[in-house]
């Protein structure tokens, strides 16, 4: 198996690393597990500000991390649905997945490129609410920053794992540069977290900035 995924040069070199494998089954469970419960407790939350207009959700501290102030948004229903609902579905899939893979479950190729797919419209799906949350909003809502969380690293390995198992297959030109994000993926999700804690310091500057006085 090894020496097929070598002589591929549309597999990035780097993704043979075991690891990766290894890891996988764990990650689903730990990271679908940990989004589910931070949906499940913003939906109930959800459901107490329906039936109480008053009700002020615990996940709101202040102006700037604030729940109530996101979810009374147009963004809070992006499909017509509350997004907690979504996620709900979502995570409890990806859990799924991974507790199959502890117990021992192969699955097909295209199941692959569908839990592929789910993932990156969960990717896709939070760095739109990221721009809403910081740029629209203009609120935090922590229980969604546990979903940012997770739903990147998620996306991430879930690709790394498709390309190890060469579930998919890169442009041989893109093969070494994928290599290399592929043996540096702590790095690159560093990065990303790192990121997004500048943009958030950027976009509330003033009121972190009014704690510190």
């Amino acid at each position: 198996m090894s020496a097929t995924r070598a002589a591929d040069p549309t597999r990035p070199p780097g993704t043979d690393a075991p690891v990766i494998g290894r890891a996988l089954p764990w990650l689903l469970v730990a990271g679908g597990g940990t989004g589910l419960f931070a949906a499940a407790a913003l939906l109930v939350e959800k459901m107490l500000v329906l039936d109480d207009p008053e009700h002020t959700p615990a996940c709101s501290i202040n102006p700037v991390l604030s729940c109530g102030s996101v979810m009374n948004t147009p963004q809070a229903e992006a499909f017509g649905v509350p997004n907690p609902l979504i996620g709900v579905a979502g995570f409890a899939v990806v859990m799924t997945v991974g507790a199959g893979m502890l117990a021992g479950a192969r699955f097909a190729r295209w199941f692959w490129w569908g839990l592929q797919a789910g993932t990156f419209f969960g990717a896709a799906f939070v760095h739109w609410l990221i721009f809403q949350s910081l740029y629209r909003i203009g609120a935090l809502c922590p229980y969604c920053m546990v979903v940012w969380a997770v739903a990147v690293p998620l996306f991430w390995y879930v690709t790394l794992y498709n390309l190890r198992e060469g579930h998919l297959r890169l442009p041989r030109a893109l093969a070494p540069a994928a290599g290399v994000l592929a043996r540096n993926h702590t790095v690159v999700l560093t990065l990303w977290f790192l990121g997004l804690g500048v943009l958030i310091w950027q976009a509330f500057q003033v009121y972190w900035t009014s704690l510190l006085q």
